[in-house]
Protein backbone atom coordinates (compact mmCIF):
# COMPACT_ATOMS: atom_id res chain seq x y z
CA UNK A 1 0.00 0.00 0.00
CA UNK A 2 3.25 2.01 0.68
CA UNK A 3 3.89 2.49 -3.34
CA UNK A 4 0.31 3.42 -3.84
CA UNK A 5 0.57 6.40 -1.64
CA UNK A 6 3.84 7.43 -2.62
CA UNK A 7 2.54 7.09 -6.43
CA UNK A 8 -0.20 9.07 -6.11
CA UNK A 9 1.03 11.60 -3.79
CA UNK A 10 4.15 12.32 -5.88
CA UNK A 11 1.65 12.29 -8.91
CA UNK A 12 -1.21 15.16 -7.27
CA UNK A 13 1.57 16.84 -6.58
CA UNK A 14 3.78 17.18 -9.50
CA UNK A 15 0.02 18.12 -11.34
CA UNK A 16 -0.65 20.78 -8.75
CA UNK A 17 2.91 22.61 -10.09
CA UNK A 18 2.05 21.79 -13.42
CA UNK A 19 -1.76 22.46 -13.37
CA UNK A 20 -1.42 25.33 -11.02
CA UNK A 21 1.04 27.12 -13.02
CA UNK A 22 -1.62 27.61 -15.58
CA UNK A 23 -3.64 30.24 -13.46
CA UNK A 24 -0.51 32.70 -14.16
CA UNK A 25 0.96 31.42 -18.15
CA UNK A 26 -2.30 33.34 -19.40
CA UNK A 27 -0.04 36.39 -20.00
CA UNK A 28 2.65 33.78 -21.36
CA UNK A 29 0.54 32.07 -23.82
CA UNK A 30 -1.53 35.31 -25.12
CA UNK A 31 2.32 36.68 -26.00
CA UNK A 32 3.34 33.60 -27.83
CA UNK A 33 0.31 32.40 -29.66
CA UNK A 34 -2.20 35.82 -29.09
CA UNK A 35 -5.18 36.19 -26.92
CA UNK A 36 -7.12 33.47 -26.12
CA UNK A 37 -10.20 33.59 -28.06
CA UNK A 38 -11.81 31.67 -25.23
CA UNK A 39 -10.72 32.20 -22.46
CA UNK A 40 -13.81 30.16 -20.62
CA UNK A 41 -12.18 27.07 -22.08
CA UNK A 42 -8.67 27.50 -20.72
CA UNK A 43 -9.53 28.48 -17.15
CA UNK A 44 -12.70 25.81 -16.98
CA UNK A 45 -10.03 22.94 -18.41
CA UNK A 46 -7.48 24.12 -15.31
CA UNK A 47 -9.65 24.35 -12.66
CA UNK A 48 -11.44 21.12 -13.56
CA UNK A 49 -7.66 19.13 -14.23
CA UNK A 50 -6.53 21.25 -11.11
CA UNK A 51 -9.31 19.63 -9.17
CA UNK A 52 -8.21 16.25 -10.44
CA UNK A 53 -5.21 16.53 -8.81
CA UNK A 54 -6.71 17.24 -5.55
CA UNK A 55 -8.60 13.96 -6.17
CA UNK A 56 -4.98 11.87 -6.73
CA UNK A 57 -3.70 13.51 -3.03
CA UNK A 58 -7.07 11.93 -1.91
CA UNK A 59 -6.78 8.69 -3.27
CA UNK A 60 -2.87 9.04 -1.88
CA UNK A 61 -4.28 8.80 1.63
CA UNK A 62 -6.68 5.67 1.83
CA UNK A 63 -5.42 4.16 -1.62
CA UNK A 64 -7.77 0.69 -0.67
CA UNK A 65 -10.50 2.67 0.25
CA UNK A 66 -10.24 4.85 -3.41
CA UNK A 67 -8.81 1.76 -5.87
CA UNK A 68 -11.63 2.50 -7.88
CA UNK A 69 -10.95 5.46 -9.22
CA UNK A 70 -6.81 4.91 -9.55
CA UNK A 71 -7.68 3.47 -13.33
CA UNK A 72 -9.88 6.28 -14.12
CA UNK A 73 -6.81 8.73 -13.32
CA UNK A 74 -4.65 6.16 -15.17
CA UNK A 75 -7.07 6.84 -17.82
CA UNK A 76 -6.62 10.55 -17.92
CA UNK A 77 -3.43 10.54 -18.16
CA UNK A 78 -3.04 8.14 -20.98
CA UNK A 79 -5.27 10.32 -23.00
CA UNK A 80 -4.17 13.34 -22.47
CA UNK A 81 -1.07 12.12 -23.38
CA UNK A 82 -2.11 10.70 -26.44
CA UNK A 83 -4.14 13.28 -27.49
CA UNK A 84 -1.09 16.04 -27.49
CA UNK A 85 0.83 13.21 -29.85
CA UNK A 86 -1.53 12.65 -32.16
CA UNK A 87 -2.15 16.45 -32.43
CA UNK A 88 1.73 16.99 -33.00
CA UNK A 89 1.75 13.96 -35.57
CA UNK A 90 -0.76 16.05 -37.69
CA UNK A 91 1.05 19.46 -37.34
CA UNK A 92 -1.15 21.17 -34.93
CA UNK A 93 0.29 21.96 -31.50
CA UNK A 94 4.52 22.45 -31.12
CA UNK A 95 6.22 19.40 -30.14
CA UNK A 96 7.00 21.20 -26.75
CA UNK A 97 3.20 20.40 -25.87
CA UNK A 98 3.25 16.81 -26.12
CA UNK A 99 6.41 16.36 -24.21
CA UNK A 100 5.57 18.52 -21.37
CA UNK A 101 2.64 15.65 -21.47
CA UNK A 102 5.01 12.95 -21.97
CA UNK A 103 4.96 12.36 -18.17
CA UNK A 104 1.67 11.83 -17.88
CA UNK A 105 2.51 8.40 -19.25
CA UNK A 106 4.63 7.95 -16.86
CA UNK A 107 2.21 8.07 -14.30
CA UNK A 108 -0.54 6.28 -15.92
CA UNK A 109 1.59 3.31 -16.06
CA UNK A 110 2.74 4.10 -12.16
CA UNK A 111 -0.81 4.10 -11.56
CA UNK A 112 -1.75 0.72 -12.74
CA UNK A 113 0.67 -0.28 -11.31
CA UNK A 114 -0.38 0.99 -7.98
CA UNK A 115 -3.86 -0.61 -8.79
CA UNK A 116 -2.78 -3.52 -9.17
CA UNK A 117 -0.69 -3.78 -5.81
CA UNK A 118 -3.72 -2.49 -4.06
CA UNK A 119 -5.93 -5.06 -2.00
CA UNK A 120 -9.52 -3.65 -2.17
CA UNK A 121 -11.18 -1.79 1.01
CA UNK A 122 -12.58 -4.38 3.42
CA UNK A 123 -16.10 -3.82 2.75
Amino acid sequence: MTFAKWVFTIGGLWGVLIIGSLFFLEPVIASQTGPLSHPDTYYGFAVSTFAMQIGYLVIGRNPAAYRPFMLIGAGGKLAYAGVCWALYAQGRIPVTVPALASPDLLLAALFVAAWFKTKPAAA
